[in-house]
Protein backbone atom coordinates (compact mmCIF):
# COMPACT_ATOMS: atom_id res chain seq x y z
CA UNK A 1 0.00 0.00 0.00
CA UNK A 2 1.18 3.22 -1.07
CA UNK A 3 1.39 6.01 1.65
CA UNK A 4 2.91 8.81 1.94
CA UNK A 5 4.15 9.22 5.39
CA UNK A 6 6.74 10.55 7.26
CA UNK A 7 7.19 7.73 9.00
CA UNK A 8 8.37 5.71 6.26
CA UNK A 9 11.68 5.96 4.49
CA UNK A 10 11.01 9.76 2.76
CA UNK A 11 11.57 10.65 -0.30
CA UNK A 12 12.13 14.38 -0.63
CA UNK A 13 11.82 14.65 -4.21
CA UNK A 14 8.50 16.23 -5.05
CA UNK A 15 7.69 13.99 -8.16
CA UNK A 16 7.62 10.77 -6.22
CA UNK A 17 5.67 13.03 -3.15
CA UNK A 18 2.71 13.77 -5.76
CA UNK A 19 2.98 10.60 -7.18
CA UNK A 20 2.24 8.88 -4.11
CA UNK A 21 -0.37 11.47 -3.26
CA UNK A 22 -2.54 11.18 -6.71
CA UNK A 23 -2.32 7.38 -6.27
CA UNK A 24 -4.07 7.69 -2.31
CA UNK A 25 -6.73 9.84 -4.60
CA UNK A 26 -7.32 7.72 -7.12
CA UNK A 27 -7.64 4.36 -4.78
CA UNK A 28 -10.74 6.25 -3.62
CA UNK A 29 -9.61 7.17 -0.30
CA UNK A 30 -11.66 9.09 2.65
CA UNK A 31 -11.29 12.77 2.25
CA UNK A 32 -9.62 12.24 6.14
CA UNK A 33 -6.74 10.33 4.37
CA UNK A 34 -5.99 12.51 1.58
CA UNK A 35 -5.71 15.59 4.09
CA UNK A 36 -3.84 13.75 6.07
CA UNK A 37 -1.27 12.77 3.39
CA UNK A 38 -1.12 16.22 2.08
CA UNK A 39 -0.34 17.29 5.96
CA UNK A 40 2.52 14.59 5.75
CA UNK A 41 3.40 15.61 2.57
CA UNK A 42 4.28 18.68 3.27
CA UNK A 43 6.61 18.00 6.11
CA UNK A 44 8.98 15.84 2.99
CA UNK A 45 8.53 17.91 0.23
CA UNK A 46 8.70 21.68 1.95
CA UNK A 47 12.30 22.85 2.94
CA UNK A 48 12.39 23.23 6.81
CA UNK A 49 9.08 22.17 7.31
CA UNK A 50 8.27 20.01 10.49
CA UNK A 51 4.79 20.05 11.29
CA UNK A 52 1.76 20.70 8.62
CA UNK A 53 -1.83 21.47 9.10
CA UNK A 54 -5.10 21.63 6.82
CA UNK A 55 -7.80 24.21 8.15
CA UNK A 56 -11.22 24.23 6.61
CA UNK A 57 -14.14 26.54 7.48
CA UNK A 58 -16.95 24.59 8.57
CA UNK A 59 -19.66 26.66 9.92
CA UNK A 60 -17.79 29.63 9.77
CA UNK A 61 -15.11 28.57 12.18
CA UNK A 62 -11.93 27.05 10.78
CA UNK A 63 -11.61 23.73 11.62
CA UNK A 64 -8.54 21.53 11.65
CA UNK A 65 -9.26 18.69 9.49
CA UNK A 66 -5.89 16.80 9.40
CA UNK A 67 -2.40 17.63 11.26
CA UNK A 68 0.77 15.75 10.36
CA UNK A 69 0.97 15.74 14.19
CA UNK A 70 -0.06 16.82 17.52
CA UNK A 71 2.16 19.75 17.29
CA UNK A 72 0.15 20.67 14.22
CA UNK A 73 -2.83 20.39 16.20
CA UNK A 74 -1.63 22.50 19.36
CA UNK A 75 -0.47 25.58 17.11
CA UNK A 76 -4.06 25.69 15.39
CA UNK A 77 -5.69 25.60 18.51
CA UNK A 78 -3.56 28.37 20.04
CA UNK A 79 -4.60 30.28 17.15
CA UNK A 80 -8.01 29.81 17.65
CA UNK A 81 -7.80 30.41 21.30
CA UNK A 82 -6.02 33.79 21.09
CA UNK A 83 -7.88 34.56 17.84
CA UNK A 84 -4.90 35.54 15.59
CA UNK A 85 -2.36 34.06 14.21
CA UNK A 86 -0.96 33.84 10.23
CA UNK A 87 -2.49 30.76 9.31
CA UNK A 88 -5.93 32.67 10.40
CA UNK A 89 -4.68 35.14 8.50
CA UNK A 90 -3.83 33.12 5.16
CA UNK A 91 -7.78 32.72 5.04
CA UNK A 92 -9.06 36.00 4.82
CA UNK A 93 -5.70 37.68 3.02
CA UNK A 94 -4.83 38.29 -0.51
CA UNK A 95 -1.10 37.11 0.44
CA UNK A 96 0.66 34.12 2.22
CA UNK A 97 1.63 34.60 5.63
CA UNK A 98 4.85 34.60 6.92
CA UNK A 99 6.42 34.44 10.16
CA UNK A 100 10.04 33.29 10.46
CA UNK A 101 10.71 33.58 13.88
CA UNK A 102 8.32 33.91 16.92
CA UNK A 103 10.27 34.87 19.83
CA UNK A 104 11.37 38.29 17.53
CA UNK A 105 8.45 40.91 17.68
CA UNK A 106 5.75 40.02 15.64
CA UNK A 107 2.29 40.78 14.58
CA UNK A 108 0.58 38.12 16.68
CA UNK A 109 1.62 38.50 19.87
CA UNK A 110 -0.61 36.30 22.14
CA UNK A 111 -0.50 33.82 19.96
CA UNK A 112 3.85 33.69 19.83
CA UNK A 113 3.62 33.32 23.36
CA UNK A 114 1.51 30.44 23.42
CA UNK A 115 3.47 28.65 20.51
CA UNK A 116 6.71 29.30 22.77
CA UNK A 117 5.20 28.13 26.07
CA UNK A 118 3.65 24.88 24.39
CA UNK A 119 5.23 23.52 21.45
CA UNK A 120 9.19 23.54 19.79
CA UNK A 121 7.58 25.55 16.78
CA UNK A 122 9.47 28.74 16.30
CA UNK A 123 8.53 29.78 12.75
CA UNK A 124 5.03 29.35 10.67
CA UNK A 125 3.40 30.04 7.08
CA UNK A 126 0.04 30.14 6.16
CA UNK A 127 -1.71 29.88 2.59
CA UNK A 128 -4.88 30.55 1.39
CA UNK A 129 -7.09 27.77 -0.16
CA UNK A 130 -10.13 28.69 -2.62
CA UNK A 131 -12.94 26.88 -3.89
CA UNK A 132 -14.82 28.43 -6.56
CA UNK A 133 -13.74 32.00 -5.27
CA UNK A 134 -14.80 31.11 -1.96
CA UNK A 135 -12.13 31.04 0.77
CA UNK A 136 -12.73 27.65 2.32
CA UNK A 137 -9.44 27.21 4.55
CA UNK A 138 -5.44 27.18 4.69
CA UNK A 139 -2.30 24.65 4.39
CA UNK A 140 -0.26 25.97 7.35
CA UNK A 141 3.15 24.68 7.66
CA UNK A 142 5.38 24.91 11.17
CA UNK A 143 9.17 24.58 11.64
CA UNK A 144 10.80 24.22 14.52
CA UNK A 145 13.69 26.03 13.82
CA UNK A 146 13.98 29.94 13.87
CA UNK A 147 14.61 31.66 10.46
CA UNK A 148 14.69 29.43 7.98
CA UNK A 149 11.25 29.99 6.27
CA UNK A 150 12.04 31.74 3.16
CA UNK A 151 11.10 31.86 -0.31
CA UNK A 152 12.26 28.42 -1.00
CA UNK A 153 10.50 27.17 1.30
CA UNK A 154 7.18 29.66 0.56
CA UNK A 155 8.29 28.43 -3.61
CA UNK A 156 7.71 24.58 -2.75
CA UNK A 157 4.47 25.28 -0.50
CA UNK A 158 2.85 27.06 -3.13
CA UNK A 159 3.08 24.19 -5.30
CA UNK A 160 1.73 21.71 -2.63
CA UNK A 161 -0.99 24.43 -1.85
CA UNK A 162 -2.41 24.42 -5.42
CA UNK A 163 -2.60 20.37 -5.36
CA UNK A 164 -4.44 20.80 -2.23
CA UNK A 165 -7.18 23.55 -3.36
CA UNK A 166 -8.29 21.17 -6.19
CA UNK A 167 -8.23 18.63 -3.93
CA UNK A 168 -10.56 20.35 -1.28
CA UNK A 169 -12.15 21.26 -4.10
CA UNK A 170 -12.99 17.63 -5.58
CA UNK A 171 -13.78 16.30 -2.07
CA UNK A 172 -16.28 18.93 -1.93
CA UNK A 173 -18.02 18.42 -5.40
CA UNK A 174 -17.63 14.66 -5.37
CA UNK A 175 -16.13 14.37 -8.50
CA UNK A 176 -14.78 11.15 -9.29
CA UNK A 177 -11.26 10.22 -8.93
CA UNK A 178 -10.12 10.16 -12.26
CA UNK A 179 -11.20 13.79 -12.78
CA UNK A 180 -9.64 14.78 -9.71
CA UNK A 181 -6.18 12.88 -10.47
CA UNK A 182 -6.23 15.27 -14.11
CA UNK A 183 -7.12 18.15 -12.25
CA UNK A 184 -3.78 17.48 -9.59
CA UNK A 185 -1.64 16.52 -12.32
CA UNK A 186 -2.57 20.37 -14.07
CA UNK A 187 -2.50 22.24 -10.91
CA UNK A 188 1.08 20.59 -10.13
CA UNK A 189 2.65 21.92 -12.83
CA UNK A 190 0.59 25.62 -12.45
CA UNK A 191 2.46 25.59 -9.11
CA UNK A 192 5.51 24.66 -10.32
CA UNK A 193 5.26 27.49 -13.33
CA UNK A 194 4.18 29.84 -10.38
CA UNK A 195 7.17 28.94 -8.48
CA UNK A 196 9.04 29.60 -11.50
CA UNK A 197 8.00 33.16 -12.10
CA UNK A 198 8.14 34.44 -8.53
CA UNK A 199 11.72 33.13 -8.99
CA UNK A 200 12.37 34.71 -12.25
CA UNK A 201 10.92 37.84 -11.75
CA UNK A 202 11.00 38.66 -7.80
CA UNK A 203 7.13 38.90 -7.70
CA UNK A 204 4.29 37.24 -5.31
CA UNK A 205 2.37 34.31 -5.89
CA UNK A 206 -0.73 36.04 -6.55
CA UNK A 207 1.02 38.35 -9.23
CA UNK A 208 3.22 35.52 -10.61
CA UNK A 209 -0.81 33.97 -11.18
CA UNK A 210 -2.04 36.68 -12.77
CA UNK A 211 1.09 37.12 -15.19
CA UNK A 212 0.19 33.49 -15.70
CA UNK A 213 -3.59 33.99 -16.63
CA UNK A 214 -3.42 36.84 -18.42
CA UNK A 215 -0.62 35.22 -21.29
CA UNK A 216 -2.85 32.51 -20.99
CA UNK A 217 -5.95 34.97 -22.24
CA UNK A 218 -3.28 36.59 -24.46
CA UNK A 219 -2.19 33.62 -26.48
CA UNK A 220 -5.91 32.04 -25.94
CA UNK A 221 -4.09 28.53 -24.01
CA UNK A 222 -5.58 26.99 -21.34
CA UNK A 223 -3.89 27.96 -18.06
CA UNK A 224 -2.31 24.32 -17.43
CA UNK A 225 -0.95 23.86 -21.04
CA UNK A 226 0.82 27.26 -20.66
CA UNK A 227 2.08 26.08 -17.46
CA UNK A 228 3.41 23.03 -18.37
CA UNK A 229 5.24 24.63 -21.68
CA UNK A 230 7.10 27.03 -19.21
CA UNK A 231 8.16 24.60 -16.78
CA UNK A 232 9.43 22.42 -19.40
CA UNK A 233 11.25 25.43 -21.16
CA UNK A 234 12.62 25.87 -18.09
CA UNK A 235 13.90 22.79 -17.54
CA UNK A 236 15.46 21.90 -20.85
CA UNK A 237 17.24 25.46 -20.20
CA UNK A 238 18.81 23.59 -17.30
CA UNK A 239 20.08 20.89 -18.65
CA UNK A 240 21.27 22.57 -21.91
Amino acid sequence: MNDVSQHDSPSTDPATVFAALADIVYRGSSAEEIYTAICNAAVLIVPHCDHASLMLMRHGKPVTVAASDDIARVVDDIERATGEGPCLDAITSEAAQLEADFRTPTQWPAMARGVLNRTPVRGAMGFRLKVDDQKVGALNLFTDQPGVFDTDSASKAIILTAFTAVTVAAVMNGQEASTLRDGLESNREIGKAIGLIMALHDVSGDEAFALLRKSSQDLNVKIADLAASVVDRHSKGLNS
